[in-house]
């Protein structure tokens, strides 16, 4: 999958790079290095094969990736589209999450503090329930195991069983494989994800969500982290959307944001508003800022032609269109924050330090098994009063998103991303004078 990397000034110094796009392992088939018996089947194990964390990596092997047929994903020159659900000849699949690489050996490592980072994206067929997200997470650069991000996420053959080394700010304890072994020991299968279940073990790092969106509402959020790089968390220590205590870990879960309609402004984004989400978009994210230092995240669209700025908030007592520490305090102070990990965490200076350790550029699609995407698409919590700030996220009603639901219904949705840039500011596209 090719992108830009932009130099000059209003995005017209800017020359290819040939990257490639590769999918977490924790889609692709597990068996038996030996045979074709499944080591996970469903969203259990086969405690035969692997009967604990470290045996399991040894006794298992995961096999090369179909991408159209069984995952429903295409890359073409400069573009991206990852469709919802694929019903291949053994299984059906439902969503994906990819990773720019650099090489076969090594992802693409972004420094996104001085720069901006821009993309296109269609996401007309995407409802209520869905998310079609791009971001990115302090990862290791070659993933973790012998093979590490080449074989972790596979080709086309057999491989021994290594890690993509995905973490998140969730702490994420859906990983088949943390820190290079299996994550089998304490192993909860989902109730209600066919598909899915929860280790002992979680992998933990600062994550900057870009774009978390679908066609009604999106989120501009950075989560703090500490340490900023990637670690493992146990069990219920571990916080986040996996444990039973969310506020546990040493992550923030839940991000300081920047979504329209949550600050208010109801009519900018969507299908026939401001940013008309029934259309391709632009999208320009800048991170202002030198070294570790991160000031300051700002928000742009471009659409037929015409540069769309954040817009003001229509919340009393809120001012201001980006991201900053001072953004962040307001909105705790607003939204009436009992807890806000984001300070908690490190804020704006933590998430500058997991910037300059190098971001790993996630691409997703997904649904929602924990809380059915109410949180950024309606009102959430959903039993709290609909006029208290920060409640009303998105126009969704609050019993929209359940999984079942939105797979039945909107099987053939897909996003598309394209047309990435990557350079100081301003080198993407042509601000406003």
């Amino acid at each position: 999958m090719q992108w830009k990397r932009c130099t000059g000034k209003g995005g017209n110094s800017c020359t290819n790079v040939n990257g490639e796009v590769v999918i977490d392992a924790n889609w692709r088939w597990l068996h038996v290095k030996d045979g074709y018996t499944n080591c996970y089947d469903g969203n259990a194990w086969n405690k035969t094969a692997c009967p604990d964390n470290k045996k399991c990596v040894q006794n298992c092997a995961i096999e090369g990736a179909d991408y159209s047929s069984t995952y429903g994903i295409t890359a073409s020159s400069n573009s991206l589209t990852l469709k919802f659900v694929t019903k291949g000849q053994y299984a059906t699949n439902i969503g994906s999450r990819l990773y720019l690489m650099k090489d076969t050996n090594n992802y693409e490592m972004f420094k996104l503090i001085g720069n901006e980072f821009t993309f296109d994206v269609d996401l007309s067929q995407l409802p209520c329930g869905l998310n079609g997200a791009l971001y990115f997470v302090s990862m290791p650069q070659k993933g973790h195991g012998t093979p590490g991000a080449k074989y972790g996420t596979g080709r086309h053959s057999l491989f021994l069983v290594t890690i993509s080394g995905y973490c998140d700010a969730q702490c994420a304890r859906d990983l088949k494989f943390i820190n290079g072994e299996a994550n089998v020991e304490g192993w909860q299968p989902s109730s209600n994800d066919p598909n899915a279940g929860v280790g002992g073990k979680g992998a933990c790092c600062a994550e900057m969500d870009i774009w978390e969106a679908n066609s009604i509402a999106t989120a501009l959020t950075p989560h703090s982290c500490q340490p900023e790089g990637y670690s493992v968390c146990t069990d219920t220590g571990c916080g986040g959307t996996y444990s039973l205590d969310r506020y546990a870990g040493s992550c923030d879960a839940n991000g300081c944001d920047f979504n329209p309609y949550r600050v208010g402004v109801k009519d900018f984004y969507g299908k026939g508003m401001t940013v008309d989400t029934s259309k391709v978009m632009t999208v320009v994210t800048q991170f202002i800022g030198s070294g570790s230092d991160l000031q300051e995240i700002k928000r742009f669209y471009v659409q037929n032609g015409k540069v769309i700025t954040n817009p003001e908030p229509q919340i009393p007592g809120m001012t201001g269109n980006s991201i900053t520490q001072a953004w962040c305090d307001k909105e705790k102070e607003i939204f009436q924050e009992d807890i806000y990990p984001f300070n908690k965490h490190g804020g704006m200076a933590s998430m500058g330090k997991g910037m300059d350790l190098g971001m790993v550029l996630v691409m997703s699609l997904w649904d929602d098994h924990y809380a059915n995407m109410l949180w950024l698409d309606s009102n959430y919590p959903t039993d709290a009063d609909v006029n208290k700030p920060g409640v009303a996220r998105g126009s969704c009603d609050v019993t929209s998103g359940v999984p079942a639901d939105v797979e039945s219904a909107s099987a053939n949705a897909q996003v598309k991303f394209s047309n990435i840039k990557f350079g100081p500011i301003g080198s993407t596209f042509a601000q406003p004078s």
